[in-house]
């Protein structure tokens, strides 16, 4: 009976424990989820049965909770319920079609005629834009082609303006000095071009008005302390060396004298009403030095006394600027031409016109200035109202002489402009290249035979006559010598100053800091020759056009790896001979290098 008992107990213990432990399994269960070895039987007869495929339902045999996890060794209960799909309850609902959505009701008023238009106009600019789009890429292809092709056939398939010219005596540096010759397009739009052209008359009208109210006041102070007859008076000089400063006074030396405390009434009559009645230039020095040349001169001619000051705009970083002194004011006169010896009048000043002045008769001149005896100043602007209101008191002319002069060299420039129209550039430069090779003392002047010579070694020959005038004008001292520079620019002549303009802005900005000479990277870095009509057109790419640009200008170079201004203005010189248009000759600076 004992034993009997005992096995009772311990099948109703093991009971137990099986069914605690199936309990804390469906507990874990639900917490942590099935198992991944909890698959669920398959039921063959079931699938036999099913008569469509469709029903993806599966219903369990038994009601029984599943049981997730196999039972222990001990435990005698069958198991193995399978666990429900998990598909069965993820059935989305039917979503509506997108189409039904966008559908427009029939109801609907017809469109008006405005909208009908307005559809019209927009099916128009699309349309041109994606034309636009098609040639643009069909252009950019083209260029990427070009460029993958070798040089020699890349030159031989563009169109240049050369090929619509009489070939004959052109080399392949007049034929790229051509090619540079059509950035004739305008680079910006009418509304691009006024706020430019406002923008720097607004900053010239300051930077003027700067260094007027500067001379007013340099002028004004000047006549009264620089008086004579501040000095006149012995008895306040007597009391001023009696009197001795006591302990808490400064020294004489040290003491500012006002204008209102001046006790002797100074006898200069000058006042603001007399200065006012001035008459305005700017200038520019005619030198080799790129330095000299793109200094910005203000000067004022006094009608009261027929005396003249120039003054030097300068700027110093970014926010300073000031105006300096270049030439005192006084009274001076011409200094070489046919007005030698003769006191500047109000006629003397014109767009063109050239002042002289003795380098020596001024100390605080530059040195590079002051190395040469003559310094010449070229009028390149004016105040026309102001010399219209002069010119009522006086009608200058021109003498006879003068004018027979301008009429040789205009005769002169005629007969040698058909002849370097399209080769001006080579002639230009190779000039200015032999004359300096023949000028060993490097004073910048040669001889008659020389300059003859010279003309006959690029096919330039003068009659006789015509050169011995241009001789007898040029050479008025009979020293025997000429300045090759002047001697150029007489007899082939030279850009107005609407067009040096722009190269002086073109050279400023390649040259920032004013060293006088620009290497050739920094050029070829600023050249811009994406507006290059050729290129537009995909006939030829930019590194093309840049380097014919740089081989012209390195024609013109003595030192084949650095640029200086005469040699970059002579390149110029050149190219404008063959463009008659003012207005070109500005576009084709701006674009390339964006002025």
């Amino acid at each position: 009976m004992d034993l009997e008992v005992k096995g009772i107990g311990t099948a109703s213990r093991n009971l137990k424990r099986q069914k605690s432990a199936q309990g804390w399994r469906i507990r874990s269960s639900d917490a942590y989820g099935p198992r991944p070895d909890d698959v669920p039987a398959l039921d063959l007869r079931r699938l036999a049965d099913s008569d469509s495929e469709n029903d993806l339902c599966y219903t369990p045999l038994t009601k029984e909770h599943p049981r997730l996890a196999p039972p222990d060794s001990t435990s005698t209960v069958s198991w193995g319920t399978p666990f429900p799909a998990p598909f069965s309850r993820r059935r989305a609902t039917p979503q509506p079609c997108p189409v039904e959505q966008l559908a427009i009701p029939e109801t609907l008023p017809a469109p008006s005629e405005r909208y009908k238009l307005k559809y019209q106009q927009l099916e128009e600019e699309m349309k041109m834009s994606y034309k636009q789009h098609s040639q643009s890429t069909t252009q950019r292809s083209k260029a990427i082609s070009l460029c993958q092709q070798p040089p020699s056939a890349n030159l031989q398939m563009q169109k240049s303006p050369v090929d619509d010219v009489n070939p004959e005596g052109l080399t392949s540096l007049d034929k790229k000095a051509i090619l540079q010759q059509c950035y004739t397009s305008k680079p910006y739009t009418m509304e691009q071009s006024m706020r430019r052209l406002e923008a720097e008359d607004l900053a010239a009208e300051k930077r003027k008005q700067a260094v007027v109210e500067q001379v007013l006041v340099d002028q004004l102070s000047r006549a009264v302390i620089s008086d004579p007859g501040q000095d006149g008076s012995t008895t306040d000089r007597s009391q001023q060396q009696s009197t001795r400063p006591g302990l808490g006074s400064a020294p004489l030396r040290f003491r500012n004298r006002k204008l209102h405390q001046t006790k002797i009434k100074t006898s200069s009559t000058l006042t603001e009403n007399l200065l006012s009645n001035k008459l305005r230039f700017d200038a520019r020095i005619i030198s080799r030095n790129g330095r000299d040349a793109c200094r910005e001169l203000i000067g004022f001619f006094f009608a009261f006394d027929k005396s003249l000051t120039v003054y030097e705009y300068r700027q110093f970083g970014k926010n300073r600027t000031k105006a300096l002194p270049f030439i005192q004011k006084g009274i001076y006169y011409h200094q070489y031409g046919r007005r030698k010896r003769r006191q500047y009048d109000v006629g003397d000043f014109y767009v063109g016109a050239d002042l002289t002045f003795l380098t020596a008769q001024h100390v605080g001149l530059p040195t590079s200035v002051q190395e040469k005896p003559l310094l010449t100043l070229r009028v390149i602007g004016i105040d026309e109202m102001a010399k219209r209101s002069l010119l009522a008191s006086c009608n200058p002319a021109f003498s006879k002489q003068e004018m027979d002069d301008r009429n040789i060299v205009m005769s002169v420039q005629g007969l040698l402009k058909e002849k370097l129209k399209k080769r001006g550039v080579r002639t230009m430069t190779g000039l200015v290249k032999y004359f300096h090779q023949r000028d060993l003392c490097g004073g910048g002047v040669l001889q008659k035979m020389e300059l003859k010579q010279g003309l006959r070694t690029f096919h330039l020959e003068l009659p006789n006559q015509d050169f011995e005038s241009i001789w007898c004008i040029l050479d008025q001292d009979d020293g025997g010598e000429v300045d090759y520079y002047q001697f150029i620019r007489v007899v082939i002549g030279e850009m107005n100053e609407f067009r040096k303009a722009f190269v002086r802005k073109a050279y400023m900005k390649l040259d920032p800091n004013k060293t006088g000479s620009i290497s050739v990277n920094d050029i070829s870095k600023f050249y811009n020759g994406r507006k290059h009509p050729q290129v537009l057109s995909g006939e030829c790419s930019e590194p093309q056009v840049r380097a014919a640009f740089m081989d012209m200008l390195q024609e013109c170079c003595v030192n084949p790896k650095e640029v200086t201004y005469c040699e970059f203005e002579v390149y110029y010189e050149g190219l404008s001979l063959g463009i008659t248009d003012d207005e070109d000759f500005a576009n084709v600076m701006k674009n390339c290098w964006a002025v």
